[in-house]
């Protein structure tokens, strides 16, 4: 194992007490693309991780969706961090550090730290890092985290689920760091909402809206995505992000971790209960999620299944930062996609009815390889 020299960025506009970002700041890099020509690079053989998406800047009406949404989910969205939580104090303890997989699972690691410590009194380690497709996860950073706290037990958390991608990456990459290095990592994904059944860590299965997936940076610690480009990451680099000061103004990084956190008393016997349960059941990760994928890539003629995003997290990523080509719906009555209906009406992204899956809905990125989608 390399010598530990890295530390990490003062960057994000979390308290440090909430979270420490083992990241490398490139703040001062132009590193953003328009999203067409992005996606034409990405589409082309560029890896995803090498630039920057511009940041969205929604209008009004859309960041008052987001507080409408986050208001009547917040009760729920609490109950689901609870069970979590609850799962891993009684497997792990206060030997736990949670370790969120940026940038969906820095707020969700939040949520879960904030329980934990009215729970039990207890403030765990909790540290943000870097894990992308098809390049794994930050090694450098687990480094840090083992020096750190050798007696600890990892704990990987994340926003949610979509079909899996990521839940691989990570039991390819604690594989990996076994092999390489010796020390075998618990695998197992934390997560509020699992419709992939992608993991058996989990608040629901539902897909259901989890307000913090409405927006970017603003709810996520104003931290970009992460960034792997071997031009500003050296080998004993943590991996890049950006430091997105220039949007305080619009953060609602910390209003919306409080709207949760006071919820919390009035779940913690329900969370309780529901966790206990769960010890009982055998829960399977049957990745049901991709049967679904499978299904629309062949009826749609879509020669990759990376241009399929299923669940309302994913669909809503697409619409933020991709060239969508269309939208699969369930049920467009429902009140978990009314911003997924919003951003397509202001993008002009077509919405198709599809009843039968098992998401509430999926967005299909557009494809620029000289085909008709």
């Amino acid at each position: 194992m390399s010598i530990i020299t890295n530390q990490p960025a003062k960057m994000g506009s979390y308290s440090e007490e909430d979270v420490l970002f083992l990241l490398k700041d490139l703040s001062h890099i132009e590193l953003e693309d328009s999203t067409i020509n992005r996606e034409i690079k990405v589409q082309s053989g560029q890896h995803y991780s090498e630039s920057l998406p511009i940041e969205y800047q929604p209008p009004k009406e859309y960041v008052d969706l987001f507080w409408q949404s986050a208001t009547e989910y917040k009760r729920k969205v609490a109950l689901c961090v609870g069970i979590v939580a609850e799962q891993i104090y009684q497997a792990k303890g206060s030997q736990a550090i949670l370790v969120s997989l940026a940038r969906a699972g820095t707020p969700v690691g939040i949520l879960i730290k904030r329980y934990i410590k009215l729970r039990y009194g207890i403030s765990l380690p909790h540290y943000s890092v870097s894990i992308i497709r098809d390049r794994g996860i930050d090694e450098n950073a687990l480094h840090y985290i083992l020096s750190k706290h050798p007696e600890g037990s990892i704990q990987f958390v994340d926003g949610w689920t979509g079909k899996g991608a990521i839940s691989i990456e990570l039991t390819k990459a604690c594989n990996l760091y076994e092999k390489n290095y010796q020390v075998k990592l618990d695998d197992t994904l934390a997560v509020i909402a699992d419709p992939g059944h992608c993991t058996s860590l989990f608040g629901t299965r539902e897909d259901f809206l989890i307000p913090s997936a409405c927006l970017n940076s603003t709810v996520s610690g104003l931290v970009s995505r992460t960034v792997l480009n071997e031009q500003y990451i050296g080998k004993n680099d943590f991996h890049g992000a950006k430091y997105y000061r220039e949007l305080l103004a619009s953060d609602v990084s910390n209003d919306y971790i409080d709207l949760i956190t006071i919820e919390y008393p009035a779940i913690i016997h329900e969370a309780e209960n529901i966790a206990l349960q769960r010890k009982h059941q055998d829960i399977k990760n049957a990745f049901l999620g991709m049967q679904d994928v499978k299904q629309i890539q062949a009826g749609f003629g879509i020669d990759n299944t990376n241009y399929i995003k299923p669940g309302v997290g994913e669909t809503t990523r697409v619409l933020l930062r991709r060239i969508p080509w269309k939208i699969l719906m369930r049920d467009p009555a429902s009140p978990y996609v009314k911003h997924i209906l919003m951003l397509a009406a202001e993008k002009s992204v077509e919405v198709e009815a599809y009843p039968e899956m098992n998401y509430l809905c999926m967005g299909l990125i557009k494809s620029f390889k000289g085909t008709s989608k």
